[in-house]
């Protein structure tokens, strides 16, 4: 028995982080357990229930806007809590496993997840191991099927808010339309990324050529 843990919704400009912790004898995964980012949408929630079936516990940890825009906080500190909080609910003492580091020095990611646990567990870091590790992998899927449901949510309130990485033009567009009609940014932003910034100079911009 070992287990994984992974994070989605890190880079995004709406919406928030997820992370989730899989404790799972690997040999009971579901085949086609991998890098949620390569798996198609319909596979990957097909898979999450799949997993949730045939993994010994999963956990999930939710890190919302507000905390994300706060001053005393940054992404590194927030991926390793989101991380330990979700590996918490599935740990047990004498329990090792891989966490997919979300920090340049994965070693140090590793030791800081270990240490915000309570459970005694050993704690591996690797970049990518979503890719090479069945169990992250799984995790991978759980942590961004719930980062897919978080998004359709926005979209059943907001209208069509794209993927919510700021590369993607349907992001881009919903966040300018919404402050040209509401003067704001919407409470689903991450207010400190620099995409809202260039979103209210511009409109600010605008405002000011209509004088």
């Amino acid at each position: 028995m070992r287990f994984g843990v992974d994070e989605a919704g890190k880079g995004p400009v709406l919406g928030s982080m997820f992370a989730a912790a899989v404790r799972a004898d690997p040999v009971t995964l579901p085949d086609g357990v991998g890098d949620s980012k390569d798996i198609k949408p319909e596979r990957r929630e097909q898979l999450a229930e799949e997993i949730r079936e045939s993994a010994d516990a999963v956990g999930v940890a939710e890190v919302p806007v507000e905390r994300i825009d706060a001053d005393e906080t940054d992404m590194n500190t927030l991926t390793v809590d989101a991380q330990a909080t979700a590996l918490s609910t599935v740990a047990r003492d004498d329990l090792s496993g891989t966490v997919d580091a979300g920090d340049t020095d994965a070693t140090r990611f590793g030791r800081r997840v270990a240490d915000a646990v309570d459970t005694d567990v050993t704690v591996t870091a690797e970049h990518g191991a979503d890719e090479t590790d069945t169990v992250v992998g799984a995790a991978s899927i759980i942590a961004k099927v719930a980062r897919d449901t978080h998004v359709a949510e926005l979209a059943a309130e907001y209208g069509d808010v794209g993927s919510g990485y700021p590369s993607d033009p349907t992001t881009r567009a919903f966040l300018a339309d919404y402050v040209d009609r509401h003067g704001e940014l919407p409470a689903c932003a991450r207010r400190s990324w620099s995409t809202c910034d260039d979103v209210l100079a511009a409109a600010s911009q605008s405002t000011l050529g209509d004088f």
